[in-house]
Order: C-alpha cells, then structure tokens, then sequence
C-alpha cells in the first residue's frame, strides 16, 4: 500500500506537525527533512516504481548529516513549499551518503564525470531507470552571482522531460555508457618502485613548505599521504620525506583545525594556514589521523605526536562512544548559535572564565583579540578560533618559563575552558554506527595501544570489534553496515569488509590472541566470495547479492577515505605473512596489476595503495617469538620490535607449549619453531632466507637490518 504523503503527529500542548516518509526511517539525515514539505521517499523499489507508474523524472538528493552546505540548502529550498510545489513534478528520492555509500559513489562518478566537480549535497536527476541526465552539487533556492536557482531550474528540467524525453533519455544512456569506459584499464603495467618514487616527487611539488600541507586551500589532512611519506622515508631514506610529515603534523595540531579545548579535529581548514577550520568532526578523521600521529611518533619520538594522538582518541572515548562500546559517526558543525559557534570564544568570555592573568597567558598562546580572528558569524561579537601562534618551546621561551612548566599552565587553562564549555549546547551528534569507520577507529586504537602501552585503548578496541562481530552480522554471516537505535540494516561494502579486517589485523598485532586472526581470516574468505572480480582481479564495492545500480563499481581513489581496495591490498599481503598462505599473496598480485593504471596515471592520488605497495617491494621480515605469554624476556622482544617504526615487520607470537593448536592451525608453519635453552627465541626470515634463531632481546633489531640513510 502506498503511504500518505504526510502523516500527521499531534501533541495535546504543541502545534500539529506533517511528516513525510522519512520520519520512518532510522538515519539522522534523512531524519532531518521528515518535516520537509518535500513528498521524500527513502531510496527504494517503492520510489523507481511510482516513477515508472507515473512516467515522472527522479530528483535525488545526497548528502549527509553533518554537512553544512546540506543544512543551508535543506533550510533555503526544501523547507520552502513553493520548491516543494515544483518537486510535485518529480519522484523525491533523499539518500544518506554514509549509509549507501555504493549509491553515492556511483552519482558522484556522474558528477565529476559530466561537470567536472563533485560535492555535497549532490543533485541528480534520473529517468525511471535510475540512469542520470543532468547533476549538480548545491542549488540555491533562487538564481544569483551565476548560480541557477532550483526556482528556475526545475521548470527546466520538467519542460525538458515533457517536450524532449527521448532526448533525455538518450543522453542518459551515453552517460552510463561512459561510466563503464572508466572502470575499463588497458595498460598492461607492473607496479614496482617506480610508483613510490613517482609519488613522492608529485606530493614533493604540491608541498606548502611554509605552512605544511599538500596544495592551496581549502587543505584537507589527508593522513594516508603522510602515512604513505613516512613509508617512504623508512624505505628509501629520503629525509625530505619525513620533514614534510613533520612539518604537516605540527602545523595541523597548532592550528584552529585541531581543538585546542577539547581534543580531535575538525574536518578541514579554510585556510592555507590551518587557522580557520570547516567545524565538523567526522569519526573516520579522527581514525586516520591517529594512525598518523601514532606512526609519526614511533619514527621520531617526538611526545607532541604522541600527545597528539592520545588527546584525539580522548575526544572519541568520551564523546563519539555508544553505550554498546562501538564508535558514533560525527559531530555537526552547527550548533544553536550556529556554525561552530560551540567552539569559539570572545576575549570576554575567556576573562570570565579564566582570570586576568591566565587570560592573558590565553590570549598569547592562542592568538586571541578583542578584536576577534573570527569572521565567519552573523553575531557582532568579536569571536575568535583557539590555535596555537608558536611552538611550545617558543612560547616557553617567550615568557620565560620551562616548557614543563607553561604545559601545566596550559592544562589548567583548557581544562578550565573546556569545562565553561561544556555548559553550551553541543552540535548535533550523528549516532550512527558504520561498520567501516568503527573498523578504522578500531585499527588506529589497537595501534596507538601497543606504541604507548595502553590497556585502556586496547579495551575500548575489544568491545568495539566485539559489537561489530557479534551485532553488525546478517543471517548468512556477513557483515552490515548501518547500527542505529538497536537496528543494525544494510548488507555491508567493500570498506566494511577491508577496514574491519585491518582492524582485526591490528587487534592480532597487538594482543597476539589467534582469535582476532582466525576471524580476519575467516572475514576475508567471505569478501574474496562474494566481492572479488574472478575475471580481472580486485574488489568491487558491492557484493553478488546486493542491489546493482548503473555499473558494479570498483574503486582504488583514495580520498577522505582510502578505498577498498587499497586497504585489501595491505590486508592480503599481511594475512599472507601472518599465515603463510600463498593465495593471499597472489590475489594481492592481481589486484595490483588491475589498478596499476590510474595508479601510474596520479600516484600520488592513491597513497594508501602506494602504502601497501611498498609492502610488496619489500623487504618485508616475518617475525615469529616463540616464548612464555607475559614472560619478561618475551615482552623484551616484542616490546623492543614495537618501541620502533618498522612498517616492513609482521610478528607472529606462538606459546612455548603444544597449547597454541589454533595458531598453528592458521599459521602452520609456526608448527616446529620452539624455545631455545627454554629462552624467548625469535626467529626471522625474508625472501627465501631465515637467520638462525635468536635469544637475545638486543640482538634482534640487528637481525632486521632496518637502517636509515639519506639517499
């Protein structure tokens, strides 16, 4: 049966309010135009087959909850009923990028496709058939300073639709056309050495070496480039390469896109200086970005990277943690006073709350007038971002104090704001669980738990990918994507599949527990079953059984996210050391080979890959300590392996006794390697070649011969 148009909600003391479909449906998104006058529908068989039925063009939206421009648009045109009037004339189709990231994806695709540009929200007009005709990013309501106005474009495009349909459809159908053509490689490349080179000379010319950071604003933190520098680096010994990691990091964790108050970042800066950020805080960020800190800080030791990362995993732990133990998606930039009005402060406010003398201290440290630095509110008052104006030790030595000393000063300053700031209303918090960002956070934890030692990290790992295996599973055993209110829903992607692995890979890396493997293993049978492309290699984002719309589509660009693919690529060869299963190896062969193209064509646009890549090149060491869980001469080696940035080790740890049935059951040739003189005993192998075992702790970074030098 079709549902009403709008359905009506009646509180005894409230004016009557009109839903429209979406107030069914469980993303915050889609949550946010229920009371839209817009005739919405949720993407479905209900919508294509009204618009079949009624012969009507498809007008679909995207976007996401904490999107700016999706709110500015949402309160310019769909809270508008003469807009709503207009898109009478259409099938209303509101789409949650994050939970249907494979509708998304291939719309997207459209847009950079036919107009060069993407974003959010997207706008895509459809035939019946779900194939599109014309798209577009953000519409204002009325046309201005060169931008159509939906008051004028949608009468077009009914016009359009009414007197030249077939043309319409014609063209729709070369757009899907040219959508395969760029899915179809024809260069048939090895990837080798060449690629890391390649990349890091093209992030070499984009480099800001004033403000650090790749290309002009807006500057996105793109973390798997630097993850992919420091691989570089390691590998090849060019010192240039860490000194733009250096230079990132520190420029990031000063500036305005870095909370100052309260830990995490926000999702981009405006600016080239990192002073001005875009105030959303996306869970995925927060991951990736750990991951660099953590990483950055096994390479140089430097405690702001470390302080860093734990202030970051701080801000999820207490802000973004469900109550079941897994990771919510995002903080909004809005917030009642507006767009990151929760994070600002006028030189008044902070005096208030602060003193004068601390006040002052404030003021210098964060670069905050009476001015303000701030111009991004309609509010007269004069506010200001928080971001730190020089070095600790500059500060320091600006006011004459130890940099132990002004630390302690400065906790007690942001403790003290972060406490008057909690009294504010919070942005709206997106309480959805995806399965692939909970997988990276769970990557980036189980990490950051065994570089500093931490069990708190490591619990918080656990219980999230505990969560995951146990409450984002279908019948059949796969995965799903979507947790919300109790519902888990939506068969799962590629990403859920490649980051949950990688999370269970880290899991096993840190806990050495062969139940984290067994499911890795276990995971990535299932994504070669239902994912992997038998007739030329690589994954595609959506499974056999799931709904396939213009194409099945395969992705390697890695963006704000790396793809899929590239994630996989790290995960084969890793299971493949980690096991001794030789398939792995070879499927991760073949996916290089499929994606060898655009990867040659813009290295440095698929850094993730480049990461894994570098992996394969090699040398890679498998590591396996035979030794007493706990013992103190088994922690010394793994202690001693993990104190080090050593991206090019895999470490297995197997029991002493005939106990460890199920690690040798998935790591069989870990089956006769036993303790030497009843000593912790490691043994190493590259290529086709092990060392004789080794009992002595000190002895085994000599073993690895992993050595710097500038090249």
């Amino acid at each position: 049966m079709e549902p009403e148009h709008h359905l009506t909600h009646q509180a005894s003391d409230a004016p009557e309010k009109h839903y429209n479909r979406l107030i069914h449906e469980k993303s915050p998104y889609l949550l946010q135009h229920a009371e839209n006058p817009v005739d919405w529908y949720p993407w479905g068989a209900d919508a294509f087959a009204k618009a079949v039925n009624e012969n009507k063009p498809v007008f679909l939206s995207i976007g996401y909850a904490t999107c700016h421009w999706c709110h500015v648009m949402a309160h310019e045109s769909f809270e508008d009923t003469d807009v709503a009037d207009l898109l009478k004339e259409f099938i209303c189709i509101k789409v949650d990028r994050e939970e249907r990231p494979d509708i998304d994806s291939i719309y997207m695709s459209v847009s950079q496709m036919m107009t060069g540009k993407g974003g959010w929200p997207l706008t895509v007009f459809l035939t019946p058939e779900k194939k599109p005709f014309f798209t577009g990013t953000y519409f204002p309501k009325e046309s201005r300073f060169g931008m159509t106005g939906l008051i004028d474009l949608l009468p077009r495009i009914i016009r359009s639709w009414q007197e030249r349909r077939s043309d319409l459809v014609e063209s729709a159908k070369e757009i899907t056309n040219a959508l395969h053509q760029v899915q179809e490689y024809h260069l048939d490349i090895i990837p080798d050495i060449s690629l890391l080179h390649r990349g890091y000379e093209e992030l070499l010319l984009r480099f800001d070496a004033e403000y650090g950071g790749f290309g002009l604003a807006p500057k996105f933190p793109s973390p798997h480039t630097l993850l992919f520098l420091l691989r570089y680096w390691k590998q090849c010994g060019k010192t240039r390469a860490l000194a733009m990691v250096e230079k990132t990091l520190n420029a990031m964790r000063s500036g305005g896109m870095f909370d100052q108050v309260g830990g995490g970042f926000h999702r981009y800066s405006t600016d080239a200086q990192w002073h001005v950020p875009h105030f959303e805080k996306m869970l995925y960020d927060q991951a990736l970005l750990v991951m660099a800190y953590t990483e950055a800080y096994q390479a140089t030791h430097n405690p702001e990277f470390r302080n860093t990362a734990e202030e970051t995993i701080s801000y999820v732990i207490h802000n973004l943690t469900s109550p079941e133990g897994a990771f919510f998606s995002a903080e909004d930039a809005d917030s009642p006073g507006g767009e990151g009005a929760f994070y600002l402060w006028t030189m008044n406010e902070i005096e208030d709350v602060l003193g004068r003398d601390d006040a002052l201290i404030a003021q210098h440290v964060f670069g905050s007038t009476h001015k303000g630095n701030y111009q991004g509110m309609d509010s007269g008052d004069a506010q200001n971002i928080l971001f730190r104006t020089k070095s600790i030790p500059d500060l320091a030595s600006s006011f004459g104090v130890s940099d132990t000393d002004l630390e302690t000063r400065l906790q007690s300053i942001r403790a003290q704001l972060y406490s008057a700031r909690e009294q504010r209303p919070r942005p709206l918090l997106d309480d959805k669980v995806l399965t692939d960002w909970n997988g990276l956070f769970i990557a980036a934890l189980a990490q950051a738990a065994r570089v500093f030692g931490n069990d708190e990290y490591l619990l918080a790992a656990r219980q999230a990918m505990q969560f995951v295996l146990t409450r984002m599973r279908s019948a059949s055993g796969g995965l799903l994507h979507r947790y919300r209110e109790g519902e888990p829903a939506i068969e799962g992607f590629g990403n859920d599949y490649a980051f949950i692995i990688k999370g269970l890979i880290e899991l096993y890396e840190s806990t050495f527990e062969p139940v984290y493997l067994s499911s890795a293993r276990e995971l990535n049978a299932w994504f070669l079953t239902h994912f992997w492309d038998e007739t030329q290699g690589g994954f595609f984002t959506v499974s056999d059984t799931a709904e396939i719309l213009l194409m099945r589509e395969k992705e390697i660009y890695d963006g704000a996210i790396p793809s899929c693919n590239s994630v996989a690529f790290e995960n084969l060869l890793r299971l493949a050391h980690l096991t001794g299963d030789a398939s792995n190896e070879q499927r991760a062969s073949e996916l290089s080979r499929f994606f060898a193209e655009p990867v040659y064509r813009s290295p440095s646009a698929h850094t993730w890959f480049l990461c894994a890549l570098s992996i394969a090149i090699g040398p890679i060491f498998d590591v396996v300590i035979v030794g007493k869980r706990g013992a103190d001469d088994t922690r010394a080696m793994i202690n001693g392996l993990t104190a080090h940035y050593l991206p090019c080790v895999v470490i297995v740890h197997k029991q002493p006794d005939e106990s460890d049935l199920l690690l040798t059951a998935l790591s069989p040739f870990t089956r006769n390697l036993k303790e030497i003189r009843g000593k912790a005993t490691a043994y190493i192998c590259t290529g086709n070649t092990c060392t004789v075992p080794i009992t002595e702790p000190s002895q085994v970074l000599e073993g690895l011969g992993c050595q710097n030098s500038d090249k």
